[in-house]
C-alpha cells in the first residue's frame, strides 16, 4: 500500500504501519520518557479532532535529531482561530486545560507533565503557512507534525533579549540542524536586531555556516 501525503508536508506511514494511540495511564517515572508519552497523547487527540497544528519546542528539536534535553513541557502550535477547537479536543480526551495570564497560549497538564497549547510563536501569529512548513516525523512511535528545523531556530532567536540571551542551547541545534536550517532566510530576517547578529557572528568564527559576502548573499552550511 502506498503511503500518502499528509496536508502539512511529508509522508505519512500507511495506516497498517501506524501503532495505535498510546492509551492513558500512568506516565513513566522517567521525565524524559514522561513527556515524551505526553507529547503522543497530545498529538493523537489533536490528530482525532482535526485541528491543524505542529510540535514545537524542544520535544521538536529532537523529532528532528537532537538529543533529549527537555525542559518542563511539550508545546504545540495551533492557529488561533482554532484554539477553542483545539483545547476542547485535549479537554474531551481528560487533560486538564487553564488560561495562562499570557494572551498567546492556553496551559495544560496531563500526568504531572505540562502542555503549552500556542498560538503565537516568535511575536507573530500560528498561520496556515508555518504548519504547511513543518514536516510529519515518527516521535516515540506516533507520526506527527513537526515544526521546520529553519521555523524552529526563527522562533529561538526572536525570543533573545537583554534578559535572556542564551546560546547555549541553541549553539548545538544550529550545528547537528545546520544543513537543514535556511540560513539566509534568518539572516534576512534577523540581521538587524544585535542579539541574533551576534549569534551568527559566533557561528561564523566557529565555521558552523558561512556569513553574507559582499554579494548581499545569505549565509550557508559551513563544514566545521
Amino acid at each position: 500500500m502506498a503511503a500518502r501525503t499528509s496536508s502539512l508536508g511529508g509522508v505519512a506511514p500507511p495506516e497498517s504501519l501506524r501503532p495505535p494511540a498510546p492509551a492513558e495511564g500512568p506516565l513513566p517515572k522517567d521525565h524524559t520518557q514522561a513527556i515524551l508519552e505526553t507529547t503522543k497523547r497530545v498529538a493523537a487527540l489533536l490528530k482525532r479532532a482535526g485541528p491543524p497544528f505542529a510540535l514545537a519546542g524542544s520535544v521538536a528539536a529532537f523529532a528532528h535529531g537532537l538529543p533529549a534535553r527537555f525542559q518542563h513541557d511539550t508545546d504545540f502550535c495551533v492557529r488561533p482561530e482554532d484554539a477553542d477547537q483545539a483545547v476542547k479536543a485535549l479537554e474531551d480526551g481528560g487533560i486538564t486545560m487553564r488560561r495562562a495570564p499570557e494572551d498567546w497560549l492556553v496551559k495544560g497538564r496531563s500526568g504531572g507533565e505540562e502542555i503549552d497549547l500556542i498560538f503565537e510563536l516568535a511575536r507573530r501569529p500560528v498561520s496556515t503557512e508555518l504548519l504547511e512548513r513543518a514536516s510529519v516525523k515518527a516521535v516515540d512511535s506516533v507520526w506527527m507534525p513537526v515544526l521546520s528545523p529553519t521555523d524552529l531556530m526563527d522562533s529561538r532567536l526572536a525570543a533573545l533579549c537583554e534578559h535572556y540571551c542564551d546560546f547555549g542551547d541553541l549553539l548545538p541545534m544550529a550545528r547537528m540542524l545546520r544543513e537543514q536550517i535556511d540560513w539566509g532566510r534568518l539572516e534576512r530576517d534577523h540581521r538587524a536586531a544585535p542579539l541574533p547578529d551576534a549569534f551568527f557572528h559566533l557561528l561564523e568564527r566557529l565555521r558552523v555556516i558561512d556569513r553574507a559576502d559582499a554579494t548581499g548573499e545569505g549565509p550557508t552550511g559551513g563544514s566545521a
